[in-house]
């Protein structure tokens, strides 16, 4: 297969972010047992995972084609391999810190430089966009991985156990083999046109587009949606074990159900939507979430789980509340579709400036906002929260449907 060595190395780099920034879930509850760290506190590890990503993948996407995407990828897997092999010899809070700081930063420049390295590699739209969906799905498997390394590691009999922190030395010799890989394959990238457009003055042009409406609406759909999904995927793990009663590593390992229906959602979407209006298919994920919440968090109160709990006597709510990925799973591909479709290709890349900036601030705030509302309350209704914002949502997307017929009819008007 022609390319085949960039396209391993690329899957390879895609597997291994994937474990790192969804296990951000883990290692808050891993830190709030070993050091006693409040909800709250822990909850600022997603700011410190997602504010880089949205930051640095806008301040260095135009520079990135004369730098060279192989030597950003190789620095943003250098910068995580060091930081890997630090965390198990300083294990600590501010390490994790340190951790999902770098990882952040080495996944803008990961994302941005893979997005167009498959440009470079590709022959057409068929071969582009297959190959794309290859390596969101090996994203997904990354992250189902994770769930079970991270359980494996994990010690469920001493709460305070600092094993866990080993991983990070096998995640570390995972990069480490990317960067031989990547180093030894030939990679010619084609130059790209200069461009003459500051960061400064792309900033502004981004910004300039929230005062369209129709990308007003898009915006708030899109930070709500994530806000959810972040904070149900970041605090499922610790809902488990302080809700559920679960032990830890099982815990961790359960959160993969959400993983597992989050990919097959995306998957499945793919094909209905060539059938089904992308408005009605996501008022049904809407309604299907809703239903879900409704049905699933009562079931959790007053619970009480078998001594010797395992995969095969779970509770219930344990195999049912998971499922609500696969209803969240279609939603935030079919909005970023819609609004990027609706828009001109030359402010494409600013969309995608706003469409990373929002996604980053929306998954921060609901980690914050869950781990808040689970401290101060508890997991029940910290997961009952979302109901809020799919209410929203559903409000959003009547409002997006509206003005994209209103800008196609207006574009017809004018040619």
């Amino acid at each position: 297969m022609k390319n085949w060595r960039i396209k391993l190395s690329l899957l390879l780099t895609y597997f291994v972010f994937a474990i790192l920034l969804n296990s951000v879930g883990v290692v808050i509850l891993q830190v709030i047992n070993n050091f006693d760290i409040s909800k709250p506190s822990a909850g600022i590890l997603e700011g410190f995972k997602d504010l880089p990503i949205a930051l640095v993948s806008f301040l260095v996407a135009s520079y990135l084609p004369r730098f060279g995407y192989r030597k950003a990828i190789l620095i943003g897997l250098s910068l995580v391999t060091i930081t890997c092999l630090i965390m198990p010899q300083l294990p600590s809070f501010a390490m994790s810190k340190v951790l999902f700081l770098s990882v952040g930063i080495g996944f803008a420049l990961v994302k941005v430089s893979v997005y167009s390295t498959v440009g470079l590699i590709t022959n057409n739209r068929q071969e582009h966009a297959s190959f794309l969906n290859t390596i969101e799905g090996f994203f997904m498997v990354g992250v189902l991985s994770g769930y079970w390394i991270f359980g494996f590691f994990i010690n469920p009999d001493e709460p305070k156990s600092l094993d866990w922190f080993e991983v990070y030395y096998w995640l570390a010799l995972l990069c480490s083999i990317n960067i031989l890989l990547l180093l030894s394959t030939p990679f010619k990238q084609v130059e790209a046109a200069e461009n003459k457009t500051s960061a400064f003055d792309e900033f502004v042009a981004m910004i300039k587009l929230v005062k369209i409406p129709m990308v007003l609406v898009f915006v708030i759909s899109a930070f709500l949606y994530v806000l959810i999904e972040q904070g149900i995927g970041t605090w499922l793990p610790t809902f488990n074990n302080e809700v559920l009663h679960l032990p830890t590593d099982i815990s961790v390992q359960v959160t993969s159900i959400f993983a597992a229906c989050l990919a097959i959602g995306r998957l499945g979407a793919g094909a209905i939507l060539r059938r089904i209006n992308w408005y009605v298919l996501l008022n049904v994920c809407l309604l299907g979430m809703a239903i879900l919440v409704l049905l699933t968090l009562p079931l959790t109160k007053d619970l009480v789980v078998n001594e010797n709990v395992s995969w095969h006597n779970l509770p219930v709510a344990a195999w049912l509340f998971p499922f609500i990925g696969l209803f969240m799973a279609p939603i935030y591909p079919a909005i970023n579709s819609v609004i990027l479709s609706a828009l001109p290709q030359r402010r494409h890349a600013a969309m995608t400036g706003l469409i990373v900036l929002f996604s980053a601030l929306g998954g921060t705030t609901g980690s914050m906002i869950t781990g808040a509302v689970f401290s101060a309350f508890d997991g029940q209704t910290a997961f009952y929260f979302t109901l809020l914002p799919i209410v929203i949502i559903a409000l959003m997307l009547a409002l997006l449907k509206s003005h994209v017929e209103s800008n196609e009819l207006t574009d017809a008007v004018k040619a």
